[in-house]
């Protein structure tokens, strides 16, 4: 079988076959996960917002921590402000889940659409190597889904966010194991 992939680096080229069973893996978890997702587009949307917040408050803490560690220099208000500002934004969304997931689902149709550019040229990089359509596939299904994000709102962030979220998930996942399985039979 000819390699199709001449166009990729060498060293991409060995770490996919190097990593190939991780990515079919993880691709498959992601896979899972966005399906999950999008059954149960409401609970994936609370529960976003919920860990982000949780995180964001972890996150905040431990700034908070490190700006004592440097207090003394130039850094420390800098330091302690972040840690801060970052606790303050993770108290609002655990405590006030509405309004966050409203602002949680306009900052994740942003990234998808920044995510989506990004495969979008991955995907142009990789051509015409086996299996580079599934993350051109990828890519304007996630801008697609970041456009789709922003234009509804308020009203549908409360399932939105999750199914959309699953259903990047599972884009992703999906061209993750077809980009392994190319890389097999590549090989």
């Amino acid at each position: 079988m000819t390699d199709t992939s001449t166009n990729l680096p060498a060293s991409f080229k060995q770490a996919l076959k190097d990593n190939r069973s991780s990515v079919m893996w993880i691709g498959i978890l992601m896979a899972v996960v966005g399906a999950v997702a999008i059954i149960f587009p409401f609970a994936a949307t609370v529960t976003t917002n919920y860990m982000v917040g949780f995180l964001f408050l972890f996150a905040g803490v431990l700034g908070i921590w490190h700006s004592f560690s440097i207090k003394g220099t130039g850094p420390f208000f800098g330091a302690l402000l972040m840690g801060l500002v970052t606790v303050v934004a993770g108290v609002f969304l655990v405590s006030n889940p509405l309004e966050g997931i409203l602002i949680l689902t306009i900052t994740v149709g942003l990234v998808f659409v920044f995510e989506g550019a990004y495969q979008l040229f991955a995907a142009f990089e990789f051509r015409p190597a086996k299996g580079w359509g599934w993350m051109l596939v990828s890519a304007l299904i996630s801008i697609g889904a970041g456009l789709l994000i922003v234009s509804k709102l308020p009203g549908t962030s409360l399932f939105v966010l999750g199914l959309i979220m699953g259903i990047n998930f599972l884009s992703t996942g999906l061209s993750m194991i077809m980009l392994s399985r190319a890389v097999d039979e590549s090989a």
